[in-house]
């Protein structure tokens, strides 16, 4: 080590290297991009060191081991922190089919383009992107929130598989926030849960720099922290200087031996850049400190000032060393401790492997009920409720909840075991999220990040709350299954404050989510074949509260058909219809019943269930042409929401252009067009401008 020959003989001065390999990584990676934030990379380099190095339980080989530590970096701004560290331990890429590879996740040329097309290194960590990343990060609050679901998952895990002798699932979460993450408010709807449930295999570390965006955060950020954590029944700890090893090692130290509460390490920090006069502003500010700065600042660290991406011999031995070794070992163990389980305990064995690989017990489908024809029907809700017991009954790893609304979503699971997941029962499948959408909704991306199944219902016009993590499950590819009610004016008297309009096109707008709304109970029952056959895609199960009729599908088209998307519910005779309505959601029964008004008139119809345009597009163009006959230009929309996109499919629209009103729904009905009579005369206009 000829730059660096101290430290062949000091292990102080070798730790001292791998963290300033750490920080001038980041840096040389931040200047080169001309982006990025290379402050809290460097602040908080010896925290990441301290924790990968002596307490991260984590294989650099095998980086989806099941049982691993998971590391979290909230503040997904400080990017390079975890890319340089990725880098240093060589973890390995893994490809989708769960294969690892042998080339590394994250190389040197991937870090020099840091910010760049197609480098391993985006602006922000991306999970599946770059193996190594947990999770998704950037929007602020987000790491910590799904962190809770990763812990969550964990607990449950232990209390389903863990056998005496066979410790299967003992993980920690740690997760690395800021000043942003702490003004979040969904942080604190994640806290305030962790700390009621106890999850005392949570660690969060608060880099606590007093710093964001505008400036100085006593500007608007002036509360106590730590009382306020203490007041969520956490365990809190204080680290007075970053740079401080000791002290990291004593608090991750007493992370680990919590009992009976999660803990928050709050560490204050400031960065020394080079110059006396410099201060930390400009790296919040997303700027690069620019190459006489960085010269000077690696001057401070005793670094070749005009080094570049320089890796010191010995660095990745070090590495090896420590985090590699142990990894390995711990690997390993678990491993040939899996194939002892598997002979003494074959079916939760297998239930484990299944549940990793997003899989299903053989046979699970045929729990799904079938609905005969009813007149009255049911409720979308209801008839999804019945279908959610079925199929938990034989899914074991399907489990969930409700913000606060799960006797109105229907989706508490009432079978005999099923139980109430609390601090004094971990084994419980059902979920008391409490009045937190935004935060529920990112706790369960932690529980698919886990391999569960996870499942969360609130009504749809408070998706809006949780906008954020919906479109991160989108990103992340997880099959988190939301499940809105409520879904229309059908509400009624509850008026427009609960009445969604624009939410069904906001989230169809989402590219990889799946929408599906269907129209009665036996579409439903189809949409939940669909859904748990996901694998990659979340979807937004969009459910009635009134009843829809059961439809006899003697006389109508089957409802398989909602695997495609949309398919024939009713046609013309001889295939040759004058119009074609598209219907979804409740108004398919107004759909059939303006085409039997239709019939009488000697206009022929075609009526079309379209309860997911995402499965629908999927369709080849010859399908989707068999459905929607290109010949036929007449087509009326009518779906109890916003016309915005329904001009893909048809010309014409009954649906919402305002906002809706407190009232009986029947006269809601009448007065926003969704009759027989309104949609009859839409249909004639859409022949007459065809004509």
């Amino acid at each position: 080590m000829s730059t660096f020959p101290q430290a062949q003989l000091d292990p102080a001065a070798i730790d001292r290297l791998c963290i300033n390999t750490i920080r001038t990584l980041s840096m040389d990676a931040v200047e080169q991009a001309n982006s990025g934030h290379p402050g809290s990379a460097m602040a908080m380099a010896p925290v990441v060191y301290t924790l990968w190095q002596d307490f991260l339980r984590f294989d650099p080989d095998d980086p989806i081991w099941p049982n691993r530590d998971r590391f979290v970096l909230s503040i997904g701004h400080a990017s390079m922190l975890l890319y340089s560290t990725l880098h240093l331990c060589k973890v390995k890429a893994v490809n989708p089919k769960y294969e690892t590879l042998g080339h590394e996740s994250v190389t040197l040329d991937d870090i020099k383009g840091f910010r760049q097309l197609d480098s391993k290194c985006p602006g922000h960590p991306e999970y599946r992107w770059t193996s190594g990343i947990e999770t998704t990060t950037g929007p602020l609050g987000q790491g910590v929130a799904t962190s809770v679901g990763m812990a969550i998952a964990a607990k449950w895990m232990a209390h389903y598989f863990n056998r005496p002798g066979f410790e299967m699932v003992d993980y920690n979460v740690y997760a690395l926030c800021g000043d942003g993450c702490m003004m979040e408010g969904v942080s604190s709807e994640a806290a305030s849960l962790a700390g009621h449930l106890r999850l005392n295999n949570l660690c969060w570390i608060y880099d606590n720099n007093k710093i964001t965006i505008e400036g100085n955060t006593s500007w608007a950020f002036s509360e106590d922290v730590a009382t306020r954590f203490i007041g969520y029944d956490w365990n809190v700890t204080r680290v007075g200087d970053a740079n401080d090893r000791e002290m990291l090692t004593r608090a991750f130290e007493t992370a680990r031996k919590s009992s009976d509460r999660p803990t928050l390490i709050i560490v204050d920090s400031h960065i020394a850049y080079g110059a006396p006069h410099k201060q930390d502003t400009s790296a919040a500010h997303g700027e690069p400190l620019g190459a006489e700065e960085i010269k000077l600042t690696k001057r401070n660290y005793g670094w070749p000032e005009d080094a570049k991406f320089l890796v010191p011999d010995g660095v990745y031995e070090h590495f090896q060393a420590r985090i590699g070794q142990r990894g390995r070992d711990l690997s390993s163990a678990w491993m040939a401790k899996f194939e002892q389980y598997k002979a003494q305990y074959p079916e939760l064995a297998d239930n484990l492997y299944r549940m990793q690989h997003r899989g299903l017990p053989d046979g699970w489908e045929k729990a799904i009920p079938t609905f005969p024809p009813d007149a009255k029907g049911m409720g979308g809700r209801d008839s999804s409720g019945k279908v959610l017991n079925a199929v938990a009954q034989v899914v074991p790893w399907l489990m969930g909840g409700s913000s606060d609304l799960a006797p109105s979503t229907k989706t508490r699971l009432t079978f005999a075991d099923a139980g109430d997941f609390t601090a004094a029962n971990y084994g419980g499948r059902n979920f008391h999220f409490g009045v937190r959408e935004h935060a529920m909704t990112s706790i369960l991306n932690g529980m698919s990040l886990s391999k569960l199944r996870p499942f969360g219902s609130q009504f749809l016009i408070f998706s809006d709350y949780a906008r954020a993590p919906i479109r991160l499950a989108a990103l992340m590819e997880l099959p988190v299954i939301l499940i809105f009610t409520h879904d229309s004016i059908g509400v009624g008297e509850d008026g427009p404050t609960h009445q969604p309009v624009e939410q069904l096109i906001s989230m169809r707008a989402i590219p990889g989510l799946i929408v599906i709304r269907p129209g009665d109970a036996n579409e439903v029952a189809e949409a939940w074949r669909v859904i748990m056959q996901l694998r990659h895609e979340p979807v937004a199960l969009i459910l009635s509260r009134q009843n829809m009729p059961t439809l006899d599908r003697t006389q109508y088209g089957p409802a398989a058909g909602v695997a495609k998307g949309a398919y024939v519910l009713a046609d013309a005779p001889g295939g040759k219809p004058d119009v074609i309505l598209i219907g979804t959601g409740s108004e398919l029964s107004l759909c059939l019943d303006t085409n039997r008004k239709l019939l009488a008139e000697g206009i022929q119809c075609r009526v079309v269930s379209m309860p997911s345009w995402e499965l629908f597009d999927h369709q080849s163009q010859e399908y989707r042409d068999s459905v929607l006959l290109p010949s036929v230009k007449a087509r009326v929309s009518v779906e109890q929401a916003s016309t915005v996109g329904w001009e893909r499919y048809a010309g014409g629209h009954i649906g919402m252009t305002t906002f809706g009103a407190s009232a009986p729904l029947k006269e809601l009905q009448k007065k926003f067009g969704f009759t027989p009579d309104a949609v009859v005369a839409a249909a004639k206009e859409q022949i007459a401008k065809a004509g």
